[in-house]
């Protein structure tokens, strides 16, 4: 085989025409671009995918875990209402019920430690009663005499 061009070729060829036998530089050019821009363009998806659990996480909110649950549901299932659930959750700031009630839970079982055991039986059958706590109350009747436990239930 010759290295001829066909006689109605014309002697100048455009740049992007690759000869016979020559490798097609603008094709392996575009082939890489077309793999960097696919590789840029999902980089950019999963970022703009993980934003809301990005922003739970910089600000410490008790709904994260919510929110990455929600960020993975929408990655899965390609229903955009769950990764909108996760931005506004991750936008807004719940309060926090959880301390409180914690404190209040560890405050209760510090005052049942303190309490005496209920009556106990003795040998013979009977019960053997045990003193009652005396009551105290704050404020302005905290400056009276406490009464007796008996008296305090009759009143």
């Amino acid at each position: 085989m010759t290295d001829q061009l066909h006689p109605m070729t014309p002697h100048h060829l455009p740049f992007y025409i690759a000869r016979p036998g020559e490798t097609d530089v603008l094709m392996i050019a575009m082939g890489i671009f077309l793999i960097l821009v696919v590789l840029g363009v999902g980089n950019l998806y999963l970022r703009l995918h993980s934003l809301p659990e990005r922003m739970a996480h910089k600000s410490q909110k008790l709904q994260f875990e919510i929110v990455a649950v929600l960020g993975l549901i929408a990655l899965f299932t390609h229903m955009h209402i769950f990764w909108i659930a996760g931005l506004l959750l991750a936008l807004v700031d719940l309060p926090d019920f959880s301390t409180p009630l914690t404190r209040i839970a560890g405050s209760v079982e510090k005052m049942a430690d303190g309490e005496s055991p209920p009556a106990a039986e003795s040998s013979g059958g009977t019960t053997v009663a045990q003193p009652e706590p005396e009551i105290r109350q704050a404020g302005p009747t905290a400056s009276r005499p406490s009464t007796p436990a008996k008296e305090a239930r009759h009143v």
